[in-house]
């Protein structure tokens, strides 16, 4: 059974389609890559399946359940996880603090004067933060991190809810590619530890040719591709759709 299973999903705006029929499946263990063009149709085809939008028409399943029209909120409590083009953190609180917070929200408890957030769930949250190599900066303020840093706490924080599918919403932007690839290595070991699947749009060719098991490309709010790295690195209407050259750059980026 697929984790997720997006069937033939649609999104108009005032008439103009974002989004035209969409379907195509992430696997258990799988790092599947959304890629397309500006205009593409990513962002808003991404919003659907987080539940931020809802589809037109069509269905997404996740896990075998109907999540098509769940709230951001309900999607998050079925197990899964979602980071940010920008990173969401708190940069007044430290590290550790920030996966506290949404430990607390996991397991539903609320927070009074009577109980700081640093007195619950410190196992746990070191134990988040060693998985992404964060656990020596856990008592550091959020806001002196370096960004690369903010993004693998951003990671930790993804993780807290134990999610069952990842979704990464262009998780190197801002990054340098030596960090680029570090993040995404960090991931593709953590898919493999913890079983997770993965979704993630982004414009950088080289982190979607090294590091993604399948890729699905769109245009025009179309799916107009879907394979392996290799088969879609050749695939001739990818290449005219990105570059109108018939060729991809080695490491050119890629509009969102």
């Amino acid at each position: 059974m697929s984790t997720l299973k997006v069937n033939d999903i649609s999104k108009s705006f005032r008439g103009v389609k974002a989004v035209r029929g969409i379907s195509f499946e992430v696997g258990p263990g799988e790092m599947m890559a959304l890629i397309g063009p500006n205009g593409a149709g990513k962002s808003t085809c991404f919003n659907m399946l987080n539940g931020q939008l809802r589809p037109d028409t069509g269905s997404v399943h996740f896990d075998g359940q109907d999540i098509t029209g769940s709230s951001p909120g309900q999607i998050w409590r079925r197990g899964v996880g979602r980071t940010f083009q920008i990173a969401q953190t708190f940069g007044s609180m430290t590290v550790r603090e920030n996966v506290q917070m949404v430990l607390h929200s996991v397991n539903r408890r609320l927070l009074g004067l009577w109980s700081p957030l640093g007195a619950g769930y410190v196992e746990e949250a070191d134990e988040l933060l060693e998985a992404v190599g964060m656990h020596t900066q856990a008592d550091r303020a959020c806001c002196v991190l370096a960004y690369g840093d903010v993004k693998r706490l951003e990671l930790a924080m993804a993780l807290a809810n134990r999610p069952k599918l990842l979704l990464m919403d262009e998780p190197t932007a801002g990054m340098a590619p030596k960090e680029r690839n570090e993040l995404m290595s960090l991931t593709a070991r953590l898919v493999r530890e913890r079983g997770l699947s993965v979704l993630f749009t982004e414009h950088s060719v080289d982190v979607v040719f090294e590091h993604a098991d399948m890729v699905v490309v769109m245009s025009r709010g179309e799916l107009i591709a879907r394979g392996v790295p290799a088969d879609i690195r050749d695939d001739p209407h990818v290449q005219e759709v990105y570059l109108g050259t018939g060729a991809f750059l080695e490491t050119s980026d890629i509009g969102q």
